[in-house]
């Protein structure tokens, strides 16, 4: 098997960090971790798990992750999220991989995503397939500044699953979509140009909860479909207000700090 270096960003993360690199170890002969200024332990642990530490400031998602490949010693990287893990099929498919002479330039997952320790499978939350092995001399994670992904032309999914610890519970379910999701949102939307109207909360709101607990059978996974749905929903119309407050109060924008989006 070739060698793999994994790289994971992090802010804040001592609570994921030992278990996401132990996962990565499984697999990866270097361990790269990018932090954006943690004020707990993750990098104390980071280092103590084996990787190699790079302080970077926060750049926007798609930027920030591209940091530790451009650092890298191997051609093949393995990107996590902090509150990711590899499974043992994950583990047996990359090493049934001949990455050496591979045509691809990247391979892709599904995703389970639990809401505590409950795998939901509706909202769209499963299969959720994403890129996170990736040759770094051909491709990249895009420049986008929030949900960046790996442009690959030539991906290759993979029959396994990794896990994904979205959220702790309920109430961190709604504290995040209410607070940082849609805070961050609303400024990438002004930065870009984008424009609400008074309606525009509303509409986006509802959208969000129509697809989420109708078109993606979130109805079938009882109340915590429900509260995905709402959370959704939630984020949606929160995002759009803030948009809306952030060009109608100067006062409002004024006092934001655009250079810092997370």
């Amino acid at each position: 098997m070739a060698n793999i270096t994994g790289v994971v960003i992090t802010l804040n993360e001592a609570a994921n960090i030992e278990a996401c690199l132990a996962s990565l170890a499984r697999v990866c002969d270097e361990l790269i971790v990018v932090d954006s200024g943690s004020t707990d332990e993750t990098c104390r642990l980071a280092e103590r798990a084996g990787a190699r530490l790079i302080k970077q400031p926060y750049l926007g998602d798609g930027p920030q992750k591209n940091v530790g490949p451009a650092q890298a010693s191997h051609r093949w990287v393995l990107s996590l999220d902090a509150d990711e893990r590899l499974t043992d099929e994950v583990v047996a498919a990359i090493e049934r991989l001949d990455l050496e002479d591979s045509k691809c330039e990247a391979f892709s997952f599904r995703r389970r995503n639990h809401l505590g320790s409950r795998w939901i499978r509706t909202c769209g939350w499963y299969p959720d397939h994403c890129v996170r092995l990736f040759d770094r001399k051909r491709t990249a994670f895009s420049n986008s500044r929030q949900h960046a992904s790996i442009t690959a032309s030539q991906v290759t999914r993979l029959d396994a699953d990794i896990e994904h610890y979205s959220f702790a519970n309920l109430a961190e379910l709604f504290t995040k979509a209410s607070g940082r999701f849609s805070t961050r949102a609303a400024k990438i939307m002004y930065l870009k140009g984008k424009r609400a109207n008074s309606l525009s909360p509303f509409l986006h709101g509802a959208n969000a909860f129509l697809r989420k607990y109708v078109f993606q059978r979130g109805f079938t996974s009882g109340l915590d479909g429900a509260s995905i749905a709402l959370s959704s929903a939630v984020n949606a119309y929160l995002k759009y207000a803030k948009l809306l407050e952030l060009q109608r109060d100067r006062q409002v924008r004024d006092a934001e700090d655009f250079d810092r989006i997370w």
